[in-house]
């Protein structure tokens, strides 16, 4: 097992787990630290890191998931878990006809900075309007499950967040933003698990040969620890564990000596910073950050 790229993995699998949550575009994130790691990595691989952090997701959904399985098996469509089931495939298609049609132009003309920036740039600015969106309703209806999927369609371009496109979509459109985050994590379920199968069916050949490789399997390994912990922390956190973040992000920021990696973590940390701020302000609120924008 070759050490460097072992920590190199690990890293990106870190990545993962804390940007997943954050409406900042964890593949986004993954680009730019696989630039400035020198790794030329295949799609496969950013696919199994986002599969280790679905596995929070179905952890942290289990209740919710098991209660719309058991409405599917009974072919209950009425009920609250019922009624999900229609409008998560409705949200679904869109994002697998975006895949299909743009999924390689986009995995092409994304891979420099510049457009990925310019990426950001945009979700930013799609985050920022969301706060005109007037929360009135709980129910979600087929036009706006079909409006939500379409930016998670969208969202396929490295930069633009997934989750915060689907979030501040359905915000926009009047939707309460509790529900809109559930929401948008359940019609993450199938996304992943088709680009995970669309790809493992493109790359067969190549996976036959080569394998997966510990690296890869370690990677995904620190997306979920690193994913559910991340979570657990901005689910509820405590003025404990937000001074614990702070203080192992700065000691990181202080120990690594490429100028380069520095600069890099210091941008990010920029970011995480703000977010920080706002969950000490709110350590002992229960009302969850990701619902916060």
């Amino acid at each position: 097992m070759d050490l460097i790229n072992l920590i190199r993995t690990i890293i990106l699998g870190a990545i993962q787990g804390l940007t997943e949550w954050l409406p900042i575009s964890s593949t986004g994130h993954l680009k730019i630290a696989e630039h400035f790691l020198d790794l030329k990595v295949p799609i496969l691989f950013d696919v199994i890191l986002h599969v280790g952090t679905l596995i929070v997701v179905l952890v942290f959904f289990r209740k919710d998931i098991k209660n719309i399985l058991s409405a599917l098996l009974r072919l209950d469509f009425k009920t609250d878990y019922g009624k999900l089931i229609p409008l998560i495939i409705v949200g679904t298609i869109p994002t697998a006809l975006i895949g299909l049609a743009f999924g390689e132009f986009i995995e092409s003309t994304f891979q420099s900075l510049l457009p990925i920036a310019t990426a950001f740039i945009l979700c930013g600015v799609v985050l920022y309007s969301a706060k005109a969106g007037k929360e009135k309703t709980e129910n979600i209806g087929y036009l706006a499950a079909l409006i939500i999927g379409i930016a998670q369609g969208i969202a396929i371009i490295p930069g633009i967040s997934r989750s915060g496109a689907t979030i501040a979509a359905a915000l926009l459109l009047g939707i309460k933003r509790e529900k809109a985050f559930k929401f948008s994590f359940l019609i993450s379920i199938p996304a992943i698990l088709g680009a995970l199968g669309l790809t493992l069916y493109t790359q067969f050949n190549e996976l036959t040969t080569v394998g997966l490789g510990w690296e890869v399997l370690a990677g995904m390994a620190v997306a979920i620890f690193v994913g559910y912990f991340a979570l657990k922390l901005l689910e509820n956190p405590s003025q404990e564990e937000v001074s614990l973040f702070r203080a192992l992000l700065l000691a990181a920021r202080r120990s690594i000596n490429s100028p380069i990696f520095k600069r890099l973590l210091t941008i990010w940390a920029c970011r995480v910073e703000i977010l920080l701020e706002t969950l000490q302000t709110r350590c002992f609120s229960h009302k969850p950050l990701l619902f916060h924008y």
